[in-house]
């Protein structure tokens, strides 16, 4: 059984029964529309609200959470914050009346002691020469946008960050943004519908408002190297905007993905830099979607003196994709494996929880995902092919770390 309703303040919500499971997912997704004012705001935002409340300190929300078992995690995204919990149907009203605390009396306590928390937290995260390549791609094939606010970006604003601005910041999130519940368990409906609406009806009104922020856009190629003297392996990563949920090339670009690279041992990059080559510790593709835009990536590990070889087997591999048809069977394949892999991963009461809320929040409809699955089924090698030689073009972003 599924609804979709809206409660009084017009916040969209989306509910799925599975019966028999006992423990219900819970998500509430707050979209972010405008522009961050410093890099890191919303990060450090995000992770003081376990920071007490104006009824709780973090001890008490700590020991309530524990003594229920309740999961709850805040979480930032590229275009949301996410609130949700996973609990035992009978510790709905507790895990709710958590929330409803969290979400309306945080008071982000021990503002300084998290950023400097963050601050160590992002430093070692940067140690790893893989976080690092990454790190440098994403902060330049999305630069100028909040989605390249990564961790360097992170550290070179930290001085600017104030706890004034977090509290303005969220607010702002509260007051102008897109808000979203959704609910997958097996509780009754109009006992979810109901707690809903009392716990967040008093929320100020969910409005789609315009998003202010411009699509990202990639205008020149850019090779980016950073040297580190004491790494025995290079870290590649080669990369390109393409387009995201919006396009009708969409499933085109994921199925286009699970045969580059996301398909592990079957995938072309590992077939043939990997087994047949020698080249690669690790190599793989991602295709990344977000709401104003995606990007198409290339990663690869291997010996300092295997780079120009890795770039060269970069560009034979994309040059074929670009040129010949896959087959029938290699598209097919690659079909059933990505649609093997949504199944592995909606499984869960929580998994579905989410992927309801990341469609509905960025204004997809709650039933995007089963639409896309019929539209994949359709893919053409045709289209494949045509959709490479389009976006696989000169204009790339490539970030290597190498000692």
């Amino acid at each position: 059984m599924k609804r979709e309703v809206r409660l009084n303040n017009n916040i969209d919500l989306f509910y799925k029964k599975n019966e028999n499971t006992p423990r219900a997912a819970f998500c509430l997704n707050f979209s972010l529309s405008s522009v961050e004012k410093f890099p890191g705001l919303y990060a450090v935002m995000t992770r003081l609200f376990m920071q007490g409340t104006q009824n709780r300190t973090a001890e008490q929300l700590a020991e309530e959470f524990d003594r229920y078992a309740i999961d709850f995690i805040c979480e930032l995204k590229q275009d949301y914050l996410r609130f949700k919990f996973v609990c035992l149907n009978e510790d709905f009203d507790k895990a709710l009346e958590l929330t409803e605390d969290v979400v309306k009396n945080t008071t982000f306590e021990d503002f300084e002691r998290e950023l400097v928390k963050m601050q160590g937290e992002i430093t070692a995260e940067l140690d790893s020469p893989r976080a690092r390549a990454l790190e440098n791609y994403y902060k330049n094939i999305f630069d100028g946008h909040n989605y390249g606010h990564t961790y360097t970006r992170i550290l070179d604003n930290i001085p600017n960050l104030k706890k004034e601005d977090v509290i303005e910041a969220y607010n702002t999130i509260l007051n102008n943004g897109k808000k979203v519940i959704s609910f997958v368990g097996d509780i009754e409906f109009d006992e979810v519908y109901e707690k809903s609406n009392a716990a967040f009806n008093s929320l100020p009104n969910s409005v789609d408002t315009e998003n202010t922020l411009a699509k990202p856009e990639l205008s020149e190629c850019k090779n980016v190297e950073i040297i580190k003297s004491d790494l025995n392996q290079a870290h590649i990563v080669q990369g390109w905007l393409v387009p995201s949920y919006d396009s009708e090339e969409y499933p085109v670009l994921l199925l286009l993905n699970i045969i580059l690279g996301a398909s592990g041992l079957s995938s072309r990059l590992f077939l043939e830099l990997r087994d047949k080559k020698g080249l690669a510790y690790v190599v793989r593709s991602s295709y990344e979607a977000f709401a104003l835009g995606a990007n198409f990536a290339i990663y690869i590990a291997t010996e300092p003196k295997n780079i120009q070889v890795s770039l060269d087997g970069f560009k034979e591999e994309i040059e074929k994709i670009r040129t010949i048809p896959v087959s029938p069977e290699e598209l097919e394949n690659a079909k059933n494996n990505l649609l093997g892999k949504w199944a592995f991963t909606q499984e869960t009461n929580n998994q579905q929880a989410c992927l309801y809320a990341h469609y509905g929040v960025l204004g997809l409809g709650f039933d995007f995902n089963s639409k896309i699955q019929e539209k994949i089924k359709t893919v053409t090698p045709e289209q494949i092919k045509s959709c490479a030689e389009k976006y696989f073009n000169d204009i790339s972003v490539l970030s290597i770390i190498k000692p």
